[in-house]
């Protein structure tokens, strides 16, 4: 790995690479606290602050690549004289594509949001608030042996068709929509999966749209394979959403690629040229939200493979009614 790293800081004109925590650092064997120092010719050295970080820098050095990441304070802390550029030029690229260990790591973080998913169908929703099953839901993933629960949403009702929304004190009634979604860390790698319910009975038209949303996944995993821009599957996936007359509600991306970090390349988007190769993993999420009514989206973790998107989430997609 580390060959291809110092191919690729020559290629990019980059005489040293300085990381902190983060999925870079990680990528590159960092662990625990402190920065990791790569450079063309010494073996990746750690260091506890950027002061140290910096005297490993070779005092010649033209170009030093930072993490995304990194402070401000770290960086005037660097003290460099060198013209300082993104790490991720270096790395972004490597990291696209995972090893069947990586891609095993990122099966185990589906299995575990799969297996909560599951049992979340099996709880008491009536009358509970969001904030308090969100709650239950991160311990439940713990219990699983994920080594972090990175995020989980529940939102109800109206608050499901918010992109982003934090689990608060709305209590979960008969015929509310029910978006939940957990994402957990194992082995390192990240994985989300989303699934919707609906209390007691869904709400009117709901059914309708959620069909939508399915159809736009499955047309986005049809495309996924080794060779097809990732703008192309993404593209497909909105098409669907657009055909249906729900384009206006539909969100923006319908895919990003899940690893180390839980939001990177590639991104089944329209402006990513991106070509799919295998080991990529990538998050298909298509989603529509009607404001102020309702909101679905359908998450699942799959690994492009020679033969096409395999499934690393398994539970069903179909829409659960709670009754109890």
């Amino acid at each position: 790995m580390i060959d291809e790293v110092r191919l690729r800081m020559a290629e990019e004109g980059i005489d040293a690479l300085v990381l902190r925590p983060s999925p870079d650092f990680r990528y590159l064997g960092g662990r625990g606290g402190g920065y990791l120092v790569v450079t063309a010719d010494r073996p990746p050295a750690a260091a506890s602050g950027p002061l140290e970080a910096a005297a490993l820098i070779p005092p010649a050095a033209r170009r030093v690549g930072v993490d995304p990441e990194m402070r401000a304070v770290e960086l005037f802390s660097l003290r460099v004289e060198a013209e300082l550029v993104l790490a991720s030029a270096v790395l972004a690229p490597l990291r696209l594509t995972r090893g069947p260990a990586e891609v095993a790591a990122s099966e185990r973080a589906a299995s575990a949001a799969d297996a909560v998913l599951l049992l979340a169908r099996e709880l008491a929703w009536f009358g509970a608030t969001e904030r308090a099953m969100a709650r239950r839901l991160r311990a439940m993933m713990a219990e699983t042996g994920c080594e972090e629960v990175l995020s989980v949403l529940v939102a109800a009702g109206e608050h499901s068709a918010a992109a982003r929304h934090t689990p608060g004190d709305r209590v979960i009634n008969p015929g509310d929509a029910l978006l939940v979604a957990v994402c957990g860390r194992w082995g390192g790698y990240c994985a989300e999966v989303a699934r919707v319910f609906a209390v007691a009975e869904p709400p009117e038209d709901f059914e309708a749209m959620y069909s939508v949303v399915l159809a736009a996944q499955r047309a986005a995993l049809d495309l996924l394979r080794p060779g097809v821009p990732a703008a192309v599957a993404g593209r497909a996936a909105l098409e669907v959403i657009e055909g249906s007359g729900y384009g206006h509600y539909a969100a923006e991306r319908p895919g990003r690629g899940v690893g180390l970090g839980h939001d990177e390349g590639p991104w089944l988007d329209p402006g990513d040229p991106t070509v799919l190769a295998p080991g990529m993993t990538v998050c298909v999420e298509p989603a529509i939200y009607l404001p102020e009514l309702f909101g679905a989206r359908v998450a699942d973790v799959v690994v492009c493979t020679p033969a096409g998107a395999e499934r690393l989430s398994g539970s069903s997609q179909a829409l659960h009614v709670i009754d109890h």
